[in-house]
């Protein structure tokens, strides 16, 4: 038994729990408030992907008949294969049975449907994938022919990643959703309630809390809140996480207290801290905190708690137990190198800083505390919590899931990785800041960082400047470019239809696009269509940017995504084709001498945008100066030293030679002999296992006081140039 039942509800990802529960129960562990977490979207796919769930699934499907389509009849004509594999592939996506990849990649093994369709043009733009990621891709194909099935003759909101999505999104009204869950239970209702009974009936919480990121998590979250409130009417129902505190601002309609107690906003913490002590008696309803709730048939917001929001550090680390780590399974898609990092392998989620410490995107949720409250943990905190994660978990790699990473914390977080040793992979979200030198991307790299995320938006820099994004596309290219020259993998997220944008713009913005791509400084990148938000600068003030809403009314129940006029910019709806199938063909290396117009089935204008301006935006060098804070960092090894006399045009001096040897090769550098002393202990003191830094300033003081000679001639010498190709980096 537990005082709360913390509930992701299907579906988000397959690979990894979706991390909000995890944080909330990690809090609650720091309150001493018992809890119970689970993430209901896997438990229902490995109810439905399995062979006693395929046997009554075709069973079910089979009462169609001839009504299907081919594609079904297919699918249905192969039930035996389908129900005999199933155990052994969903093993083998668990991790649990590598060696199947070599029966699966002979691609006679699995059943074969119309996603299969796509195999000789993947393997043609790809080329051949090792045999794990292939047989990962096939089997990936496997579960979609099953899933076009379920959609066309079980249950037409099923999706792996989202269930009836439709009508959660954009929903002002709750009339739709509504009518719906009147109904009787679709198929994979049935599934999710009857794994809900055996958690409820174990765990017998007073309250049940549903945390619901996305539109797609909405419908089951009312269908299982529907099924408690008939079955345990004591139990007390909360809803809270991304969809209503970006959506459900603004509710008013009573119906939704059918389902739910409770609507919680933004930061959950003490929110659900002060329902635990509303249902334990100690705290009037009036003093809870951004909590609607229903009196006298109205929809009343409470928020008279005087209780101020945890901080980061006060919030405890994610606690992943309870959750079925073990059982998730990583797909592969699609070959998006960044899509693939969502789809594929297990995640550690952690968050290096609340908010974000830009906040001034006009597109985006600026006026929301999840963006508008920034506050930092401390590098050697995130450590600890990482630490601790690993130990409970068993597993190393982080995707830390900020707005965007700060800088200064992202290199304060590295050197505390390299210190304590740690063998870790991670990847964030970032801006393209320039702060992002190579000295930087280097270290990051070397703490285990694969991955950034980070938004070019608009490769306009009129239209970032409208935006307010804080950078140019010039700066975007050099930092991809050092990025990439660390080994970094680099994702932009790409923007088409922003107010007042025009043709020409969206053409140059491709062209941009295109050249980055083929300078191999981006490596995968998504575009997606602008959305105007009710909470955003341009949702809240759109006469500043040249737009109409085509509605003022507020709806009763969500509203966010608002339906807007462009009456100065393009048709942006026609370019969503030709930049999206572009974007394909560059991302596999092909067709960068395309002309931009192929891609498009209407007339374009021709890019403005120089040949050559990425690579001379890459190329340009800016002058490199050291600051005098600025932090040394050695990341090589400690070297030999031996010693001889050096001899030139008569004159003799005593030389050392100090010998490197890395991970790949050796090399070495001489000094003079007086110089080597001070130098071995400068790489000691540079090294990331000393915890205070050294500053260049120090370095000199140091030289200085030691050798009675000036630094800069021997900072700027052959010794130390090296040294800095091979390591030692200015910070």
């Amino acid at each position: 038994m537990a005082k709360v039942l913390l509930l992701t509800p299907p579906f988000t990802q397959l690979n990894t729990p979706y991390p909000a529960t995890a944080y909330l129960k990690g809090f609650l562990n720091t309150r001493d408030i018992s809890s119970v977490q689970a993430d209901l979207g896997i438990e229902v796919i490995l109810s439905l992907f399995s062979g006693d769930g395929l046997t009554s699934l075709f069973d079910y499907a089979g009462i169609y008949g001839a009504e299907v389509s081919e594609n079904a009849r297919r699918i249905l004509a192969l039930k035996s294969h389908y129900i005999n594999t199933i155990d052994a592939v969903i093993s083998f996506l668990q991790g649990r049975n590598p060696t199947l990849a070599h029966l699966i990649c002979m691609e006679d093994f699995l059943p074969e449907a119309s996603r299969f369709d796509q195999v000789e043009e993947l393997d043609w733009a790809f080329g051949t994938m090792g045999n794990q990621d292939k047989a990962k891709h096939l089997a990936t194909l496997y579960l979609e022919d099953i899933s076009d099935l379920i959609v066309e003759c079980v249950d037409p909101n099923f999706g792996f990643s989202r269930y009836a999505e439709r009508l959660g999104r954009s929903a002002s009204s709750f009339d739709e959703l509504y009518s719906y869950l009147r109904l009787d239970n679709t198929y994979t209702d049935n599934l999710l309630i009857t794994i809900l009974e055996e958690r409820m009936a174990a765990v017998r919480p007073q309250l049940v809390s549903f945390s619901v990121p996305f539109p797609g998590n909405l419908y089951a979250a009312f269908r299982a809140a529907h099924w408690i409130k008939r079955n345990y009417p004591t139990v007390k129902i909360a809803m809270g996480g991304g969809f209503p505190n970006t959506e459900l601002r603004s509710l008013s309609d009573p119906r939704v207290f059918e389902f739910f107690d409770f609507i919680c906003l933004d930061d959950g913490e003490a929110p659900i801290e002060h329902l635990v002590e509303f249902i334990d008696g100690k705290r009037n309803i009036s003093d809870l905190k951004r909590t609607f709730a229903l009196k006298d048939g109205a929809v009343i917001y409470y928020n008279g708690s005087t209780s101020k929001d945890y901080k980061q550090f006060e919030a405890g680390t994610p606690d992943y137990s309870d959750l079925l780590l073990d059982k998730y399974i990583s797909v592969i898609e699609i070959v998006n190198p960044m899509h693939r990092m969502w789809s594929d392998g297990r995640w550690n989620k952690l968050t290096m800083a609340h908010g974000c410490y830009w906040g001034k995107c006009t597109f985006c949720d600026i006026s929301l505390d999840y963006i508008k409250v920034y506050e930092p943990i401390a590098a050697g905190l995130l450590c600890d919590r990482m630490e601790e994660m690993i130990l409970q978990t068993g597993q190393n790699g982080f995707h830390f899931v900020d707005e965007a990473a700060p800088p200064a914390l992202m290199r304060s977080l590295a050197l505390e990785i390299l210190r304590r040793k740690l063998t870790v992979t991670w990847w964030t979200n970032i801006r393209f800041e320039k702060s992002f030198t190579k000295d930087l991307c280097v270290l990051l790299k070397a703490s285990g960082c694969i991955a950034i995320s980070g938004g070019l938006e608009v490769a306009s820099d009129r239209l970032l400047q409208l935006i307010q994004k804080g950078v140019t596309v010039e700066q975007v290219a050099r930092v991809t470019n050092n990025f990439t020259s660390a080994g970094i993998m680099v994702h932009a997220y790409l923007m088409y239809g922003f107010p007042t944008q025009t043709a020409q713009e969206t053409i140059d913005s491709l062209e941009m696009v295109r050249q980055m791509f083929e300078s191999g400084i981006l490596q995968s990148a998504f575009w997606h269509q602008f959305a105007m938000t009710a909470h955003s600068p341009v949702g809240m003030h759109p006469e500043q940017f040249n737009v109409n809403k085509v509605s003022s009314s507020i709806g009763s129940f969500a509203n966010n995504d608002i339906v807007h006029e462009d009456k100065v910019g393009a048709d942006h709806e026609l370019f969503s084709y030709g930049l999206k199938k572009s974007l394909f063909n560059y991302m596999h290396g092909i067709c960068f001498d395309h002309p931009l117009q192929n891609w498009f089935d209407h007339k374009v204008p021709r890019t403005k945008v120089a040949p050559d301006f990425i690579e001379k935006a890459i190329s340009a060098d800016g002058a490199f100066v050291v600051k005098p804070d600025a932090k040394l960092v050695w990341l090589g090894s400690k070297p030999s030293v031996s010693t001889f006399i050096k001899s030139k045009k008569g004159k003799q001096w005593p030389t050392a030679e100090l010998a490197f040897f890395d991970k790949k090769s050796q090399f070495a550098i001489q000094v003079e002999e007086f110089y080597s002393d001070w130098l071995l202990n400068f790489l000691d003191e540079a090294s990331p296992n000393n915890p205070e830094r050294l500053t260049f300033q120090k370095a000199k003081e140091s030289f200085e006081q030691v050798t009675g000679h000036d630094f800069e001639p021997f900072w700027y010498g052959k010794p130390l140039n090296t040294l800095r190709q091979s390591g030692l980096l200015v910070l």
